[in-house]
């Protein structure tokens, strides 16, 4: 009986740890390839054995990729890039060469040109049985087990990608990017099995997807628990300034929630960290980090025992620190 309890206990205090409040953070991350961000004049060539149209999907997606409401990449045309290995007498093929790619790349004034091979499509089934229950009579008095035949397809895409810096006619990025989709289907079912075609379009769209977040800046998501509980003993008042400034966190007002929590800090005369911590999340969500260290660093020294929250922000603020001020490089170039 008391274990039972005691699961039941841990089970609410979970769900009680799992509800509490959280701000919304949006930050600014760089790119992961930094060096693209040196060559922002880019060509796409037409990929080898490229059924599934990868190099063009690419091309659409970073010549629309915008940030901060600008483009990041200038497209250079594929028209000019072809016209150019026609005068040249090169065969397409023939950009896998890198003597090749940084001659058309000067001719066409692009800094980068990216090229590639796409391997064929793999499709695998394999075919197994899943049991069934259905009613063994009219009045379904009784029930039997039987068995249906089912299929496992595995569809797989994978492509050699790389980009070329013109100017220095040596390697950016290199790399072999690969999809898999898995699906099943089993004699019973209404729905059939998206063709392999249809599947790879797909894959493709994915790994164009996978290749454009390589190569631009972007916003990443996620959220930071504020505390709520006193870490002192609170006056009414000062537990009222607390509860009313999370209120205010909740609404998106962080203007009046700032408010309450300075009252908290003079209130407590300096000494509670949860007001500190929680102007730093404000700050971190409004992007204005230094502003937000500046809190944490307060909560941290205020600590008696490891709090954490407090732990993992400070951890955080620093590397966002770091990230935003490398993104703001690549982005100024």
């Amino acid at each position: 009986m008391k274990k039972i309890i005691s699961i039941i206990l841990a089970f609410f205090i979970v769900l009680i740890s799992g509800c509490s409040q959280k701000v919304g953070i949006k930050a600014l991350e760089p790119a992961q390839v930094d060096r693209i961000s040196q060559t922002k004049v880019i060509a796409v060539a037409d990929f080898t054995h490229d059924n599934v149209g990868l190099s063009r999907k690419i091309e659409a997606k970073l010549s629309n990729f915008t940030i901060e409401n600008k483009k990041y990449f200038t497209i250079v045309s594929r028209n000019d890039i072809n016209k150019v290995i026609e005068e040249q007498k090169l065969q397409n093929s023939g950009l896998v060469n890198d003597e090749n790619i940084v001659k058309v790349g000067e001719l066409i004034g692009a800094q980068a040109i990216i090229s590639g091979n796409v391997s064929p499509v793999t499709k695998q089934d394999s075919y197994f049985y899943e049991s069934r229950i259905r009613c063994a009579n009219k009045k379904c008095t009784e029930l039997e087990t039987y068995n249906v035949r089912c299929m496992k397809r595995l569809v797989s895409l994978s492509a050699e990608v790389r980009i070329v810096d013109v100017t220095k006619g040596d390697i950016i990025y290199a790399d072999t990017l690969s999809k898999v989709s898995t699906f099943k289907h089993c004699a019973d079912d209404s729905r059939a099995i998206p063709s392999k075609t249809m599947i790879a379009q797909r894959l493709a769209e994915n790994i164009a997807d996978e290749f454009t977040y390589k190569l631009t800046p972007h916003y990443r998501h996620f959220n930071v628990k504020l505390l709520e509980d006193p870490d002192l003993d609170y006056t009414k008042s000062q537990e009222k300034l607390l509860k009313v400034s999370l209120k205010y966190i909740e609404q998106g007002r962080y203007d009046k929630a700032e408010r309450f929590l300075k009252e908290l800090i003079d209130g407590t005369n300096m000494k509670s960290y949860v007001p500190f911590y929680n102007l730093g999340v404000i700050k971190e969500a409004q992007g204005k980090y230094k502003d937000a260290k500046e809190y944490y660093e307060y909560a941290d020294n205020l600590m008696v025992e490891p709090v954490e929250e407090i732990n993992e922000a400070m951890l955080r603020i620093n590397s966002l620190i770091t990230k935003k001020q490398k993104t703001l490089k690549q982005l100024s170039r």
